[in-house]
């Protein structure tokens, strides 16, 4: 399906590895040229043929510095991907009391706030070009008891921004959509040094176990993790002239996980 995304633009955060890398990859698949922004540009980053471009968005001038260098490589941008984020903080897997100002602070800056700001750096030019914004959350907005309290609070408020921003926005022909993942097959269940594996260990089981019962766990009826290009497809389609009337929407992506309708 040709989603008629060739010669266009865009701008994608978190763009090192997992969902930000493949779609990316996506992106670029189908045509694009593309700014991709990350912390740490890795190799795999590089190799997509993507502009690649060092940002820290959990900073306050960060997200609108990144904006200003992706139009000076693009002009105007067609399309934001806020993909930034993680759920990673000191004492991540314990409870709310577990958690000060400041790690609600780092939660916030990087999956909300971050967001936020690069939206508003970007919507002089989205407006321009009549665009679209795809916002990564998690489907932890709709169960916030699944992972760490900032984290989901922070992702539930920024599926609410989407919905905000598509309703003031929507005259001015700019599209906004979140997309809500369960659990994806990204580092930050599959590395030694995640969220995944401090789960395990609170839990006092091995990691490899912890990610083979997760599924089951999670209620995700198709019996496997979700694959960050499952995500990327989704992203691509609703950043594409296709979804021209799809907008203000929570888009889930968790296998079944979620159960309420």
């Amino acid at each position: 399906m040709d989603l008629q995304l060739a010669g266009r633009t865009a701008l994608v955060t978190g763009a090192s590895r997992g969902i930000g890398l493949a779609v990316v990859t996506a992106l670029v698949g189908e045509g694009m040229r593309v700014v991709a922004a990350a912390r740490n540009l890795t190799p795999a980053l590089k190799a997509t043929g993507a502009v690649a471009i060092s940002a820290d968005l959990s900073t306050a001038d960060g997200p609108a510095r990144l904006v200003e260098r992706a139009r000076a490589e693009l002009a105007d941008i067609d399309v934001l991907v806020n993909n930034v984020g993680g759920g990673s903080v000191d004492g991540a897997t314990g409870g709310f009391l577990s958690f000060g100002d400041e790690q609600w602070q780092q939660m916030f800056d990087l999956n909300f706030l971050a967001a936020v700001r690069t939206t508003r750096a970007a919507l002089p030019s989205l407006v321009e070009r009549r665009g679209a914004v795809v916002t990564i959350s998690s489907n932890g907005a709709r169960t916030p008891h699944a992972g760490p309290v900032p984290y989901t609070t922070a992702k539930a408020a920024l599926t609410a921004f989407g919905k905000a921003l598509a309703e003031e926005f929507g005259p001015a022909g700019v599209r906004f959509n979140t997309v809500s993942p369960g659990t994806v097959r990204t580092d930050m269940w599959e590395s030694p040094e995640g969220y995944g594996a401090a789960l395990a260990r609170s839990m006092g089981v091995e990691h490899e176990q912890l990610l083979a019962q997760l599924p089951a766990d999670m209620g995700m009826v198709t019996g496997r993790l979700v694959q960050p290009e499952e995500v990327a497809a989704l992203v691509a389609y609703l950043a594409s002239p296709l979804a021209g009337s799809t907008t203000g929407g929570d888009h889930l992506i968790d296998a079944g996980a979620v159960k309420t309708v």
